[in-house]
């Protein structure tokens, strides 16, 4: 029998070839095994073989996903593989995005079996796990030993078009997806059985879990926005120099609360902080906002900011910053709230900060530049931003063209925040 050829998708990091700084690389294709594809061809022995390893910067997929994936698929193609694995991306956002971006695409346009793997709490995850595979991961490559093995296990079931089990089986993420079987208790038995152990106070497995829906009524439009006071909340990390609130830059277990004019630095790991901690407005744009302030664009600003690192960071945590100063921000009376975000993990972090403040009220506008992430946890009104490093900036520009652009995207961002929505709409 020949060997099951595979082609393998990991971002710059994992290929060894740098980190942020190196996050705008385009696609390219090696023809061998690369990083954690090391690992992978050591459990499929004999039986499959890495014939090539595609490699791209996470920002330039998720900033270029028509152009990449187009690319990417004509490389795939060429390889001609019997399967494509993508990651493990564990809990990095934009990897496990472009992770899924890309297998969907081989997936569905080249008919070619994939299966790709990550964290639970993945922004990919959530967006792809009805249309692939994948498998669950730790939160971090520590774990990386652990999540190879039933990785290539699966891959070759796959593979060889073997019969899936379920997800607790199999080890991947439930898909939502209801399969015939013969049990060997009838319904009613099974029922019963359950029904007891509850009684009873034990454990037990429902055979229908009910879905969770977590829709938030979007916030009642802004009616006059030159009597409005607006708030600023970011999910990107920007706090006084030196971080007196040692926020952590990954994971955070705090949120600080900070006077406008105390912006000093970023302390959000993950992406490049060079352009935020020389000007932190490209984050969170407080010179914008004063300037339209102002020109009696708006009434006033809250004076103060609410900033947490959104990077792998959890929703319960992210929750918990936002309903504990939402009730501030109500207190204040504020009128509008914009909300910034820069990459993956942190635009989930920013989204669930949206959704848990719009609870109270309050209509929010989410800046943030990988948007299907936010459309994916559930923010009601978005607005593009200009790139990862700086939402808000552009330093090919000078400080007067730049401090332009941002008000322009302010504005856009006021505008959605007067502009009454029923469903999720993204103001471009």
């Amino acid at each position: 029998m020949n060997k099951i050829k595979v082609v393998h998708y990991i971002n710059q990091f994992f290929a060894g070839i740098g980190g942020e700084e190196k996050a705008d690389i385009k696609p390219e294709f090696k023809n061998e095994m690369i990083g954690p594809g090391t690992a992978l061809q050591k459990q499929f022995g004999e039986e499959a073989e890495i014939v090539g390893t595609v490699i791209c910067g996470d920002s330039y997929l998720n900033e270029n996903v028509e152009e990449a994936t187009k690319v990417i698929l004509e490389m795939v193609k060429a390889a001609k593989p019997d399967l494509f694995i993508a990651g493990p991306a564990f809990n990095a956002g934009r990897y496990g995005v472009a992770a899924g971006t890309v297998a969907k695409a081989v997936q569905e346009e080249l008919g070619i079996p994939v299966v790709t793997a990550m964290y639970v709490e993945n922004p990919g995850a959530d967006m792809y796990k009805k249309d692939l595979y994948i498998i669950s991961t730790t939160n971090s490559a520590a774990g990386m030993r652990k999540a190879i093995k039933p990785l290539a296990k699966f891959a070759l079931k796959l593979a060889k078009n073997e019969t899936i089990g379920s997800p607790a089986e199999e080890g991947y993420l439930e898909r939502g997806i209801r399969k015939n079987y013969f049990a060997e208790k009838i319904g009613a038995e099974r029922a019963i059985d359950m029904l007891v152990k509850k009684l009873k106070g034990n454990e037990f497995v429902t055979e229908y879990p009910m879905p969770i829906f977590d829709h938030v009524k979007p916030g009642k439009a802004i009616v006059d926005l030159s009597k409005a006071k607006i708030a600023l909340v970011t999910s990107g990390g920007i706090v006084p120099t030196g971080n007196p609130d040692r926020i952590e830059s990954s994971s955070a277990s705090k949120y600080g609360k900070y006077e406008l004019d105390n912006m000093g630095q970023t302390a959000h790991g993950g992406y490049d902080p060079t352009y935020a901690n020389h000007n932190p407005n490209v984050v969170v744009p407080t010179d914008a906002l004063k300037a339209l302030e102002a020109e009696g664009i708006i009434g006033s600003i809250h004076p103060y900011y609410y900033s947490t690192t959104g990077n792998g960071t959890s929703v319960k945590n992210s929750k918990a910053f936002a309903d504990e100063f939402a009730k501030e921000l109500v207190a204040a009376g504020v009128d509008g709230v914009i909300l910034t975000s820069t990459w993956g993990t942190c635009t989930r972090c920013g989204a669930t900060m949206v959704k848990e403040i719009e609870k109270t009220g309050i209509p929010v506008v989410h800046i943030c530049t990988v948007v299907p992430i936010s459309l994916t946890v559930g923010a009601n009104r978005i607005v593009p931003a200009i790139a990862i490093p700086h939402p808000f900036g552009n330093p090919a520009l000078n400080a007067e063209d730049e401090l332009k652009l941002r008000k322009s995207i302010v504005l856009k961002a006021l505008n959605a925040l007067t502009t009454k929505v029923t469903n999720q709409t993204v103001f471009e």
